[in-house]
C-alpha cells in the first residue's frame, strides 16, 4: 500500500531522532516515579539521558528478569507507572509473567502493521490469536477498533468452525500464527470448502520459514505479512509491501528506540550486526528502558521502498540467551563478554561447546589482528577466570565468525 497511518511515519529521519531523543529525558523522569525502576535507576539525573550515548549507559533490564522482579514486587515488579486497579487487563504469560494493558485507542500500537497490510475500514478479520491469558487478540482487537474494521473473534482451535466461519462470513483477512493458518486451509481443503475471500494474512507469535509463506501464498493468501511483538512492548517492527512485493525486513514502530546489543552485554554492536533487540517504550502505564527482548535481529540500512523513513530490521533471527552448562556449570554470554572485554585484541569471539555428554569441552574461537601465543596463554587463563572452567582458546582467520549473533555455540553430541 501507498498510504500510511500518518505522517509519522514518512518524517525525515533526523527529525524523527531529534524527537525521541527530546522525549528521553522525560521517559527517564517518568520511570523512576515507579518503584522498580526507582531501584535500577538510582543515581542516574533524567535530564543527563537526552542521546543516545547517554541512554547506552543505562542498565538493560531482561525480559528473563522479570520474574524474579515480580515475584519480589507482585505483580509488575514495580515497573508500572499505573496502579493495576486502574489498568483495562493483566495478562499472564507461561513462567508466570504478568502483563498489564493501560486504557486507551490502539494501547498496543497494533493499528500500524495492519494498516501496512492494507486492512481498512469495514473490512473483517478472522482473528485467531488466543484470547485465554495472553494479550495477542487484544493487541488485534484495539487496532481494528482505530482502524474501524470488523472483528470475528476465533481464536485458536476448532479448525472446522473457522473454515465455516470464512466460508459463510468471508472475511478479508485472517490475523494470527502462520502454522494455524495452514491447517485451517488443509481442512478446507479437506472439506472441499470455499475461503478465497481471505486475501490477506498478517501473522506473528512464531518463526515464519520462506517455505511457509511461500506455502500460504500458494494456497489463496497473495499476500502474508509477519510482524514482530511482545506481551511486553507490543507493536515492535512490521513487514511492508509496495506494488504487491514484499519489502524487505520489517520497518520499526514509531513510538520506540531500537538497540542491537551484543547478547549477554549492554553494549552496541556495529550496524548490521547481529545482536540482541533493547527497546526503550514511551509508555505511560508501562514504561520500559533498555528492556533486553531476548531476541537477535540486525539492522537494515537505508529506508524501505515503501516510503517508511524508520528504521529497518532483519525481523526475528533466534533467542539471544545462549546459557549452557558445561561440566555442569552453567556458562552465560555476559561471561564470554567479560573474556573478551579483558583482551582488547580479540575483534569478534564464540564460545565452542563440543565433545559428548559428561566429556565436554569449550574452546574460545577469536578473531585477532596480533594473534600470538602470549595473547592465546592470557585467554585461556581468563576464560578459567570467569567461568571457574578449562578450556582453550584458538585463533580464527577475521571474518570467519558468522554475523549470527551466537556468542555460545553448544555442538555437543547428545545420542
Amino acid at each position: 500500500m501507498t498510504d500510511y497511518l500518518d505522517a509519522l511515519e514518512t518524517r525525515d529521519p533526523l527529525s524523527r531522532e531529534l524527537a525521541l531523543m527530546t522525549r528521553l529525558p522525560q521517559l527517564v523522569a517518568q520511570a523512576q516515579t515507579a518503584s522498580g525502576w526507582s531501584a535500577i535507576l538510582a543515581g542516574v539525573n533524567a535530564a543527563d539521558i537526552r542521546s543516545r550515548a547517554a541512554l547506552a549507559q543505562l542498565p538493560v533490564t531482561r525480559k528473563s528478569d522479570l520474574k524474579d522482579l515480580q515475584s519480589a514486587s507482585l505483580p509488575f515488579g514495580g515497573l508500572n507507572n499505573t496502579p493495576a486497579h486502574q489498568l483495562q487487563r493483566i495478562f499472564m504469560s507461561p513462567g508466570p509473567i504478568f502483563d498489564p494493558e493501560g486504557r486507551g485507542q490502539d494501547w498496543w500500537r497494533f493499528a500500524r502493521p495492519l494498516h501496512a497490510a492494507g486492512l481498512r475500514a469495514g473490512q473483517l478479520i478472522q482473528n485467531c490469536f488466543s484470547y485465554h491469558f495472553t494479550p495477542a487478540a487484544f493487541m488485534v482487537e484495539g487496532a481494528a477498533a482505530k482502524l474501524g474494521c470488523v472483528v470475528l473473534p476465533a481464536g485458536i482451535g476448532q479448525t472446522e468452525m473457522q473454515v465455516q466461519a470464512m466460508a459463510e462470513l468471508r472475511p478479508d483477512a485472517y490475523i494470527g500464527t502462520p502454522s494455524f493458518l495452514k491447517i485451517i486451509i488443509e481442512k478446507a481443503l479437506e472439506m472441499g470448502a470455499d475461503i478465497s475471500s481471505v486475501q490477506t494474512a498478517v501473522v506473528g507469535a512464531e518463526a515464519l520459514p520462506p517455505a511457509l509463506r511461500k506455502w500460504l501464498q500458494e494456497h489463496g493468501v497473495p499476500r502474508v505479512l509477519q510482524l514482530y511483538a511482545s506481551a511486553d512492548i507490543g507493536n515492535i517492527a512490521y513487514e511492508t509491501m509496495s506494488d504487491a512485493q514484499l519489502n524487505p525486513g520489517m520497518v520499526l514502530d514509531e513510538d520506540l528506540i531500537l538497540e542491537i546489543v551484543r547478547p549477554g552485554t549492554g553494549d552496541l554492536v556495529a550496524e548490521g550486526e547481529v545482536g540482541e533487540v533493547v527497546i526503550s517504550s514511551f509508555n505511560r502505564d508501562y514504561p520500559l528502558l533498555r528492556f533486553g527482548t531476548g531476541d537477535l535481529s540486525a539492522t537494515l540500512p537505508g529506508i524501505s521502498p515503501c516510503g517508511r523513513s524508520n528504521t529497518r530490521i532483519k525481523g526475528w533471527m533466534g533467542r539471544a540467551d545462549q546459557t549452557t552448562k558445561v561440566k555442569g556449570m552453567f556458562v552465560h554470554p555476559s561471561q564470554v563478554a567479560e573474556v573478551v572485554k579483558r583482551h582488547p585484541e580479540i575483534r569478534k569471539a564464540r564460545l565452542i561447546v563440543s565433545g559428548e555428554m559428561a566429556n565436554d569441552a569449550m574452546t574460545l574461537h577469536c578473531e585477532s589482528d596480533s594473534p600470538d601465543q602470549a595473547l592465546r596463554a592470557a585467554i585461556v587463563h581468563s576464560l578459567r577466570d570467569v567461568t571457574k572452567l578449562r578450556g582453550d582458546a584458538v585463533f580464527v582467520a577475521a571474518g570467519s565468525l558468522a554475523n549470527d549473533g551466537k556468542v555460545i555455540d553448544d555442538l555437543r553430541k547428545y545420542d
